[in-house]
């Protein structure tokens, strides 16, 4: 991505730069620079968790808490009591 494709990106969500930056958790000017692609003359690289955190929104993802449960592991496991399970266990080991 470069600067340009960031800039096609805040204006294609109708984000202002600040909203761009409170979205993304950075500051203002780091967006500033991002657009120009430059900084006091350096080039600035836009970095993968900015570009995935970009597609992330484009996609209409506000906020992420990691993946869900397996609930039928967590339904499994309300059904018998770990007690249980160890006794199971060592009733196989003694079988064979």
């Amino acid at each position: 991505m470069k600067g340009h494709d960031f800039r096609r990106w805040r204006k294609s969500l109708e984000l202002s730069q600040k909203e761009a930056a409170d979205a993304l958790g950075l500051k203002r000017r780091v967006v500033q620079y991002y657009e120009k692609g430059e900084r006091d003359g350096d080039p600035v690289k836009i970095p993968r968790t900015v570009r995935l955190a970009c597609y992330a929104i484009l996609s209409g993802v506000a906020d992420y808490h990691g993946p869900e449960k397996d609930k039928k592991k967590d339904r499994d496991e309300e059904r018998e009591p770990p007690a249980e399970k160890s006794e199971k266990k060592s009733k196989k080991k003694k079988k064979k």
